[in-house]
């Protein structure tokens, strides 16, 4: 059996008197786009600290690419919910200064060079020269994933990255990175609420129960072809199932399967479904 890409094996994160999770265990595959879904507490940014190297866990590790991660790395790009930004540097010094953190050797002509080629990737090369007091919520988030992407890391890491924006600066977004994504063939990990920001980005959503003591109970296979419009995606065969399911599960399950180890249940396989034999009460998308 072929490890993946990246291998999340026995993870634990707890606190003096409080689980967060107990026993993670899942993998992505190189090229895949998955997303983590589950309420406030149940250690989703945990999760996303300890692949970035951000936080260590008590028991278990990460795996990526053959190695244990023990830190930081930038390969393992992430983006913040918040952009992040050094508020004295231009879009253009923000990304240029990340790049010179992988390219030291480059000068400052190439470092400039390669930061508006980023930039104009996200529809930014016009505000190149803009500190980030004079750009917009969307505008400073885009900055902040052209930095990310510049850097040409091996996996991608998502944290809300659009929760503070408004309803349609999130949905430019969010078409932005799944076209970028999909074209560097990028390996990515999200964090998200939002259960159709999930179905229009994901290969795969992992759905976990509430915390404390939380565990990942489903793992959720999206079947929806891509590449998927959103304006389009509610029409797409399946779409409803799907995302029944989810709300299904985040409404009742996510609460009702809190803190149980059922004694048949193996934390290395969680149950796929959609189309790996979803419940009988849940038709199966088309």
């Amino acid at each position: 059996m072929t490890r993946p890409y990246v291998s999340i094996e026995a993870v634990t994160r707890a606190y003096p008197g409080h689980v967060v999770f107990r026993d993670l265990w899942f993998g992505i595959s190189r090229g895949e786009f998955v997303c983590l879904v589950g309420h406030s507490g149940c250690g989703k940014t945990t999760v996303l600290n300890i692949l970035a190297g951000l936080d260590q866990p008590d028991n278990g590790g990460v795996i990526v690419d053959g190695q244990e991660i023990s830190g930081p790395s930038l390969d393992r790009a992430v983006i913040f919910q918040g952009h992040a930004l050094m508020p004295w540097m231009t879009a253009e010094q923000n990304v240029a200064f990340a790049l010179s953190c992988r390219h030291r050797d480059w000068g400052k002509a190439k470092l400039r060079a390669a930061a508006r080629e980023a930039l104009e990737k996200v529809g930014l090369g016009h505000a190149a020269d803009r500190k980030p007091s004079m750009l917009s919520g969307g505008m400073k988030q885009r900055v902040g994933i052209a930095r990310a992407l510049a850097l040409n890391p091996k996996m991608l890491l998502m944290d809300e990255p659009f929760s503070a924006l408004d309803a349609l600066t999130r949905g430019a977004l969010q078409d932005e990175v799944a076209r970028l994504v999909a074209e560097a063939q990028q390996t990515a990990f999200m964090i998200t609420h939002d259960v159709d920001e999930a179905i229009l980005l994901a290969d795969r959503i992992l759905l976990m129960t509430n915390g404390p003591d939380a565990r990942c109970a489903e793992v959720v296979v999206n079947t929806l072809p891509k590449p998927r419009d959103r304006a389009n995606l509610h029409r797409l065969p399946g779409y409803h199932a799907l995302r029944d399911h989810i709300l299904e599960f985040l409404l009742t399950r996510s609460r009702t399967l809190a803190g149980t180890r059922p004694a048949e249940w193996d934390p290395r396989r969680p149950p796929e479904v959609f189309p790996a034999g979803p419940p009988a009460t849940i038709p199966a998308a088309a």
